[in-house]
């Protein structure tokens, strides 16, 4: 089987980058420029967006981002842009915002600058948008025709968002090193098309790495004020790292189990990386992982205020049904629990969820 890695043509990490975004643009030799932007990010940031354009005297157009990431949106601005004749999109902002940026790009067949403001999830680095209805319900996955050309990440704004955000980052790039495992073991095809190569294991490893060092550390200097160089390596752990690995390295049980959990309406305003810290938990006690291996991801999520309950995750309720509704959702055709190096079925998936819920007291 042929093994591919992809990623960003280019990723950008720093202080102040948000006032460079003209240098960047002018680098891919583009001369008028769309950016959908984050309606905080734009009360905020404005200007100090504006002034790098001016500077090189790049036209700009910023439209807020306001709706859902549907379609509908998407094929609004691609109209919206032929008129204004524009040679690179830009997204600042979070998931949404990003997504859609990224699903113009790819409509409208330019080139794209990424700009997360946010270290909540991994998915800035990947050739793919989560589109949703008009009304905000989850409509389908667009594998985009290639990564971005830049991911650009502001340490300075990113430091500034919620600690919580952060944490739930961490949730979700905990997977990423486990999943690729399972993916290595199984031989799994990944996102990017191929399976997996040493490259993007050892992004995997390192992102793990960097989580379980300085994790903690990174936490609580946010929650402080402080931007320190464990912020800044959770944020590249956050983003690149894992965004690298689980596209290149491949999803397995703890995203399926991520996406079961989606359908239980107790933990529906549970973030993305929460569900899927506990759904790590629940891949490990599936592979009957050792002892260490799962107390020591447990010890990690309770000292990052990650779930390791079934009451963290909102779930107070003691019906089995419902339960099982998640674990048949996760063993469904599509879902990445096929990568398991193992046939898993939806009654070992519940079971191992009761057990994560056990250990996590």
């Amino acid at each position: 089987m042929t093994q591919i890695i992809c990623s960003p043509t280019k990723y950008i990490q720093g202080h102040g980058e948000i006032r460079k975004l003209g240098d960047y643009c002018l680098q891919l030799g583009s001369n008028r420029a769309f950016a959908i932007v984050d309606p905080y990010i734009f009360s905020m940031y404005k200007e100090d967006i504006l002034h790098s354009f001016e500077v090189n005297d790049i036209h700009l157009i910023m439209r807020e981002f306001k709706g859902e990431c549907s379609l509908n949106q998407v094929d609004e601005i691609v109209l919206e842009l032929g008129l204004k004749d524009a040679e690179v999109i830009l997204g600042i902002g979070g998931g949404k915002t990003l997504d859609t940026a990224k699903a113009v790009s790819h409509m409208a067949g330019l080139p794209v600058v990424i700009v997360p403001t946010v270290a909540s999830t991994d998915a800035p680095c990947s050739a793919l948008s989560v589109l949703y209805t008009d009304e905000g319900d989850f409509d389908y996955y667009l594998p985009l025709k290639r990564n971005p050309d830049m991911v650009i990440a502001d340490i300075d704004i990113i430091a500034k968002a919620p600690a919580r955000l952060l944490a739930a980052g961490m949730g979700d790039a905990l997977s990423t090193y486990y999943e690729a495992r399972a993916c290595r073991q199984s031989g799994a095809v990944t996102h990017a098309g191929g399976t997996s190569t040493i490259a993007a294991f050892s992004l995997a490893r390192a992102c793990l790495d960097t989580l379980l060092a300085e994790g903690e550390s990174a936490l609580l200097d946010v929650k402080q004020g402080i931007i320190s160089s464990a912020v800044e390596h959770i944020v590249e752990a956050n983003i690149y790292l894992s965004g690298v690995g689980f596209e290149s390295g491949g999803l397995a049980a703890a995203h399926a189990i991520h996406n079961g959990l989606t359908l239980h309406e107790e933990c529906r305003n549970v973030l993305h990386g929460e569900k899927v810290a506990f759904a790590t938990i629940v891949q490990l006690v599936l592979e009957k992982a050792s002892e260490d291996e799962i107390a020591q991801v447990i010890a990690f999520c309770k000292k990052v205020s990650l779930p390791v309950t079934l009451k963290e995750l909102g779930i107070t309720s003691s019906d089995m049904d419902k339960l099982m509704v998640v674990a048949e959702a996760s063993c469904s055709q599509d879902s990445p629990m096929k990568n398991m190096p193992f046939e898993v079925q939806s009654v070992d998936v519940l079971e191992a969820i009761l057990a994560t819920d056990k250990r996590g007291y």
